[in-house]
């Protein structure tokens, strides 16, 4: 969710990417709730840590909460958002739509904060 969010704010000429220390399948709740608000995901592939070049990589924003967040070599500046994994969330389908959309909305307020279109990173 976070990569296609930032996509969509993101200023020109800034490259964005997503990778995670165990890469699965895009979750049918995060294509949904990102629909929802303009942005199609339905095509994007998770990718593993390996795939990024550190070299190549200015910022490093970490979103792991309860679990330990990899270490990313490199001299990339690093933010670190522990926020919680909505796929942990059991229940009925509209709650764990709801663990998405409450996701979905804190990353898009912290990412506006980010790329400039808002006033702080912080709850």
């Amino acid at each position: 969710m976070a990569e296609g969010i930032a996509r969509s704010l993101v200023p020109k000429g800034v490259k964005v990417s997503s990778a995670g220390s165990s890469p699965a399948t895009v979750r049918p709740q995060a294509i949904q709730v990102l629909k929802e608000i303009g942005i199609d995901i339905s095509r994007h592939r998770s990718k593993g840590l390996d795939s990024i070049e550190a070299g190549s990589v200015d910022a490093v924003v970490t979103l792991c909460a309860e679990e330990v967040c990899p270490a990313f070599l490199g001299k990339a500046h690093r933010v670190h958002w522990g926020l919680p994994d909505p796929a942990g969330i059991t229940g009925t389908e509209v709650a764990r739509l709801n663990a998405f959309r409450s996701v979905r909305d804190e990353l898009r307020r912290r990412l506006r904060v980010l790329f400039g279109h808002g006033v702080s990173t912080t709850p």
